[in-house]
């Protein structure tokens, strides 16, 4: 399986999927044109790789600030986590947000109370 390296811009995160080492990262803001289009080629790859996954999984989200149709395509990618979680893999979600960053920190929380998957929130210093 190939790693997967989208590089980020003002509108979109940077993400870094490398099903060889477990690894995915998702930094920067989210607001794309078309969250759908752009978050798909992950999903796919979350799809693929949940046919042999690593022991574990690890999946840091570090966040600005993303827009709402950019929510409903990470809960997205992380229902497809919470399947290989399921499976076999350990899974753990890093939520990264700055300290004094309120909504990032409730964003996280939301998510944990949706998805089964173990959340470490991570509070960044400014």
């Amino acid at each position: 399986m190939e790693n997967i390296e989208i590089e980020g811009t003002p509108k979109t995160p940077t993400i870094k999927f490398n099903p060889g080492e477990g690894h995915l990262t998702i930094q920067g803001r989210s607001i794309p044109e078309n969250s759908i289009e752009f978050y798909k080629p992950l999903v796919d790859a979350l799809e693929a790789y949940g046919a042999s996954p690593k022991e574990k999984t690890n999946v840091n989200i570090v966040l600005e600030y993303f827009n709402t149709s950019s929510s409903k395509c990470i809960l997205d990618v992380f229902k497809k986590l919470e399947k290989i979680n399921a499976d076999s893999s350990g899974v753990t979600i890093n939520w990264h947000y700055e300290e004094d960053d309120e909504d990032m920190l409730e964003a996280g929380e939301d998510y944990q109370a949706i998805i089964n998957i173990p959340f470490k929130m991570i509070e960044i210093e400014e």
